[in-house]
């Protein structure tokens, strides 16, 4: 009768020690298989930025980050649509031939719904990060410059669709990225599958 009572209890302990090895085994595994993915770094380089446009006030800007660039988004006033059709004879590229943006966003607006204009903040020159100047009253807005965007570095000057002015050192618009409308509301900066 010992050698049955010894025989269920080493049974219990061989299968306590496979589950305990086991459980140890998945354990070891996670760190490791883990490390496999992108880290969320790498992912956010890619990956689509999901920008939430609901509480955005006409003539206020809102800043993100994708691929490691700022990305603006401007929603504009009537008055500031009216600007775009305003002297175009200033300006470098008007009809954005030679600039960088998705077909939807080739049009004086530069953008797929005139409203919101969606940027890279990144000066066509030499990389810098232009400041807004929206605001006809600002020091750097002048009589031939109704205002926009303005690199500090050296210059340059662009309207409030991005179109960059002539005698500057920026040789192109600032580039519009691809985007899209999840909702009336979001807007996906990254991924383009709905270009209206």
């Amino acid at each position: 009768m010992s050698d049955d009572v010894d025989l269920g209890r080493r049974q219990l302990l061989q299968k306590a020690t496979a589950l305990t090895g086991a459980v140890g085994a998945v354990f070891v595994a996670t760190p490791f298989i883990s490390s496999w993915e992108p880290s969320a770094r790498a992912k956010a380089m890619g990956a689509p930025v999901e920008i939430d446009i609901a509480k955005l006030e006409p003539g206020a800007m809102l800043k993100v980050e994708w691929r490691g660039k700022p990305v603006w988004v401007v929603r504009r006033t009537p008055e500031m649509l009216a600007s775009l059709k305003a002297d175009t004879s200033l300006l470098a590229d008007p009809d954005s031939n030679a600039s960088v943006q998705p077909e939807y966003a080739k049009n004086t607006a530069r953008a797929s719904k005139e409203e919101y204009l969606v940027l890279l903040g990144v000066c066509t020159h030499l990389g810098c990060s232009p400041s807004a100047k929206f605001t006809p009253g600002d020091v750097t807005v002048q009589a031939d410059w109704p205002g926009g965007f303005y690199c500090p570095c050296h210059g340059s000057k662009f309207d409030l669709a991005g179109r960059v002015f002539k005698g500057v050192p920026a040789p192109l618009n600032l580039a519009v990225p691809p985007y899209s409308f999840a909702s009336a509301t979001k807007i996906v900066v990254g991924a383009d599958t709905k270009a209206a």
